[in-house]
């Protein structure tokens, strides 16, 4: 899909990765809605991209994001939470909030939106996942299951959308390791192992870009996470054992 002129909407935009895809499809020529819930920070994006600010909590589901956003020819789905810690340790609402927003948010988002792509015969949709959702890591389990749900939603949508014919519709899913913004001190719990180092969040934002100009189906930021993924996938015991051994995934 050519992103110049293109009409995207970047949902958790007003930082990390969001805010670092918005301003790299700016530089690409897109032209930006910017959703999330913190509006200073989503002004101080809007005045770097010319983006039109949608503030949003996908919490909420009386916010109807997808109608006051108007017409969309991309969607790219960064808006996350995370919270590190025994599962009995979390309440429900935040296990709550978190699937909401993580998951259920953007699925009724695409459920929107797609049909206006499909008439028009354009568009794509970018799922950002997370190598939790492929491999699952302890104590963040809630998390994990809502990522690898946006991973079985993003590859089952694509296979229905391949039976549409030429019906100009890309579906990308993203799967970032660590990556150096804020989630990890909002989650609880801040990132300490050496190993391996964050990435940041400019080198997901270009992958994003590159992978919807391309038609590409799925990327892993950095590559090289397709390799614990295809283990865990081909052998997952003898992922398991590794894992054990080499501490939290």
């Amino acid at each position: 899909m050519r992103l110049a002129g293109a009409r995207v909407l970047v949902t958790g935009a007003s930082s990390g990765i969001g805010a670092a895809t918005a301003l790299e499809l700016s530089a690409r020529g897109a032209r930006l809605v910017l959703s999330g819930r913190d509006q200073e920070a989503l002004a101080g994006v809007a005045a770097r991209t010319g983006g039109q600010v949608v503030p949003a909590d996908l919490s909420d589901p009386s916010a109807d994001l997808a109608v006051r956003a108007g017409r969309v020819d991309m969607l790219v789905a960064c808006a996350g939470e995370g919270w590190s810690g025994p599962l009995v340790r979390m309440s429900g609402g935040t296990a709550e909030r978190m699937i909401a927003v993580n998951l259920t948010a953007h699925v009724q988002l695409t459920r929107l939106l797609l049909p206006g792509m499909l008439e028009r015969g354009r568009g794509h949709l970018v799922y950002v996942a997370s190598i939790a959702g492929v491999v699952g890591v302890r104590e963040e389990a809630v998390y994990a299951a809502t990522k690898a749900g946006l991973l079985a939603f993003a590859e089952s949508l694509r296979y229905e959308l391949r039976a549409v014919k030429e019906n100009g519709v890309g579906v990308t899913a993203v799967v970032p390791g660590v990556v150096d913004t804020p989630f990890f001190a909002r989650r609880g719990r801040p990132y300490t192992r050496r190993r391996p180092a964050p990435v940041p969040p400019e080198r997901v934002a270009r992958a994003i870009a590159v992978a919807v100009e391309r038609d590409r189906a799925e990327v892993y930021v950095p590559a090289w996470l397709r390799l614990p993924a295809r283990l865990h996938g081909a052998a997952p015991g003898a992922f398991r054992v590794l894992a054990r051994r080499f501490g939290r995934p």
